[in-house]
């Protein structure tokens, strides 16, 4: 697999990570490093975690998965955009800021299950597997950062109608995912 294959398909399983960083950054306000540098973590890592997962598990787990995974990344996006929502509705003053680890170990494996297929793929193909992993987590981190910078910029002008716009778009990222798991959309 050449650098340009490699970039692109980095890119492509970032887009996810990086709408949801988007969404979240829409519900920090001011944001500091440690929200840019949490949200590229989580995500970068769990991006690069499922292909290497995929890639040693194999067709076996991939056939499973395949099934089901769109059902698990809809269900945990529909309850977090649900309750960026409801959260919305609420007319406070004050943002969530908090990046607490079971919203973002939520939105991580909601992001990144379907490169669990992309390193069964890679299996199939004998591609090894470590340099593609950490490429992804690193275009990743960077996708997810850049997101919640761009989202925050946002949301501190528009707050509460922000933060129902996010939670909108996770339910329909969600709606995407499960869709296109089903075959219903290319």
């Amino acid at each position: 697999m050449g650098f340009i294959e490699l970039f692109i398909l980095a890119i492509g399983l970032s887009m996810d990570a990086f709408a949801v960083s988007i969404c979240k950054g829409l519900s920090l306000g001011k944001i500091k490093w440690k929200h840019m540098v949490l949200a590229g973590l989580w995500f970068g890592v769990f991006q690069a975690l499922m292909p290497a997962i995929g890639y040693f598990l194999g067709s076996f787990f991939a056939e499973l998965v395949s099934h089901i995974a769109p059902w698990i990344a809809f269900l945990l996006l529909l309850f977090i955009g649900g309750n960026m929502i409801k959260e919305s509705r609420e007319h406070s003053d004050e943002l969530d800021d908090k990046m607490d680890t079971k919203t973002m170990f939520l939105l991580a494996v909601a992001t990144s299950i379907d490169a669990l297929a992309v390193g069964v793929s890679l299996a199939f193909l004998q591609i090894p597997i470590l340099a593609p992993v950490f490429f992804i987590g690193c275009v990743t981190f960077v996708c997810s950062a850049i997101g919640i910078k761009i989202g925050s910029l946002f949301g501190m002008v528009y707050k509460s109608k922000a933060e129902f716009l996010g939670g909108l778009v996770l339910i329909c990222i969600g709606l995407r995912i499960l869709l296109k798991g089903l075959g219903i959309l290319p």
